[in-house]
């Protein structure tokens, strides 16, 4: 609860009455008295006393008001209660990570990390710490910074809280998975998973299996992920933890949808979103509109398919999330394709809907290919995310007959990343992955972007060398595609070609 962990015999008598009002659950009196007590304290006391009070607000989930207490504190804190210092921070990064500034709660988690270095009286700080800083580097993206951290923390665990192992275990599985090692990721998982039985965390039990079944999903294991997700969500359940179990309820609506029994995955899906809708996750539950909609248009009810992904959109849109509207307008597309594709004769404001939708949605996600700052990342969003998106775009294109929207098409490829002509085969059907990415804004790489030629740029894109998007192309003074780059960078704010302009 707080920094300066159990009330001593020295302790002040606010102090004392402090944690004995959070020991009987009452937060908000607990965090009067520690303000209270702090009032004109000595600095050392003083100290203390905004310490907990700043804890109590973030535990009621003023993180603001946490910050400011847990910076004053630090400010005031006396030579004699430097020992105090190394746990305001850590705790002072998770009000940080709260309000999602983890620029600052690196910061102040470096620095408990150098203050915790060389001793060994704080080892279960320290493992506080790493981990911390850990789930900093996975919330950037920055997975072999992850990687290398939870590896640390791994020994650090293992030699000052063994019990906790299961943690950096985890946070293994996660950076390994999203760096393609996916067998590795799913033994550390797996590994997790028996680390928190032997430690009898039955909630980090079901946290893990959850975690565990969500990467088996995403890896095409759908018949693997069956047992760890229910024995999650059996958990979560029983102890009424509404998010969790709209999670776990999202995830079995997926596999039900994949083995085509629209009417339970419609059951489970309709469960989650009760549940996210009560806690107030609006993101989670706008990713279970968007699976609704799928549900909805292979129902045959494609009006209300749209319903649901129009509310879907608003929300991501509302929360800056440029690349899951991208990835929603390319499955828009999808759906409008199938049914045109349906009808005898197609609607002509329909198919103009579907190429918009389509040409715009590709030309943004296959450029979100040349951010990525892993190789392996590249070659998958490639695979899973933009090809399929790019061959819609030709395919909406040639159905409408518009032969120029197909030739600038051709053109902006030959200019850019190459289409595998062997993806036109049409031997699978399309999919919508079942987690959305958002990668890491164009504007947070931190090494220079360098200037290829295409063929060059594939080489580079394959190393995990950050490589500038394509330029824009002219033709006789036409900007090829210049209303579609227009168009999608406004609606997903994000840059889908370089300022460069080179001529055909």
């Amino acid at each position: 609860m707080a920094a300066t962990g159990r009330p001593s015999d020295q302790d002040d008598a606010q102090l004392t009455a402090g944690y004995a009002a959070y020991q009987r659950g009452d937060v908000v009196e607990a965090m009067a008295i520690f303000e209270q007590a702090a009032d004109g304290a000595a600095p050392r006391l003083r100290s203390a006393a905004l310490i907990n009070a700043a804890s109590m607000a973030d535990e009621l989930g003023d993180h603001r008001r946490s910050v400011t207490l847990f910076r004053t504190a630090l400010a005031v804190m006396p030579d004699d209660a430097a020992h105090q210092r190394p746990a305001a921070l850590v705790n002072l990064s998770q009000a940080l990570q709260h309000l999602g500034d983890f620029d600052a709660a690196q910061e102040v988690l470096e620095e408990a990390r150098a203050l915790l270095a060389d001793g060994t009286d704080q080892g279960l700080l320290r493992v506080a710490c790493l981990l911390s800083l850990t789930a900093v580097a996975l919330h950037r993206q920055q997975w072999a910074r992850a990687g290398e951290l939870a590896s640390e923390s791994l020994l650090v665990t293992e030699r000052f809280a063994p019990e906790l192992a299961g943690h950096p275990l985890m946070n293994l599985a996660a950076s390994s998975f999203e760096t393609g090692r996916r067998e590795l990721a799913i033994d550390f998982a797996r590994q997790g998973v028996a680390a928190f039985v032997a430690a009898g965390d039955a909630a980090s039990v079901a946290e893990s299996q959850q975690n565990l079944a969500t990467m088996l999903v995403r890896a095409g294991r759908l018949d693997e992920a069956d047992e760890p997700l229910r024995a999650s969500q059996q958990f979560f359940e029983a102890a009424e933890l509404g998010h969790w179990s709209g999670t776990g309820a999202k995830t079995m609506g997926f596999l039900a949808e994949n083995r085509g029994d629209l009417a339970t995955a419609r059951t489970y899906y309709e469960q989650a979103l009760q549940q996210f809708d009560a806690t107030g996750a609006v993101v989670d539950a706008a990713d279970v509109r968007l699976r609704l909609a799928t549900v909805a248009c292979a129902e045959g009810d494609l009006a209300h398919g749209e319903e649901l992904l129009a509310a879907a959109f608003a929300v991501y849109s509302a929360h800056g999330l440029g690349m899951h509207c991208a990835q929603l307008d390319y499955w828009h597309a999808e759906l409008l394709h199938a049914t045109i594709d349906q009808a005898p004769q197609p609607d002509p404001a329909e198919l103009a809907r579907a190429v918009t939708l389509a040409v715009s949605s590709a030309l943004a996600i296959d450029a979100v290919r040349h951010t990525l700052p892993n190789g392996n990342q590249r070659e998958h969003w490639h695979r899973t995310v933009a090809e399929p998106a790019m061959r819609l775009a030709f395919r909406c294109s040639a159905r409408s007959g518009n032969g120029q929207l197909v030739s600038d098409l051709v053109d902006s490829l030959c200019a850019g990343t190459t289409l595998d002509p062997t993806a036109f085969g049409d031997t699978t059907a399309p999919t919508l992955e079942f987690q959305l990415l958002d990668p890491t804004p164009i504007e947070q790489i931190t090494t220079p972007a360098l200037q290829l030629g295409a063929a060059l740029a594939d080489v580079a894109a394959a190393a995990g060398i950050p490589v500038a998007p394509p330029p824009r192309l002219t033709e006789n003074g036409r900007i090829v595609l210049a209303d579609f780059i227009s168009y999608a960078e406004q609606r997903y704010g994000r840059p889908v070609r370089d300022e460069r302009v080179i001529a055909l």
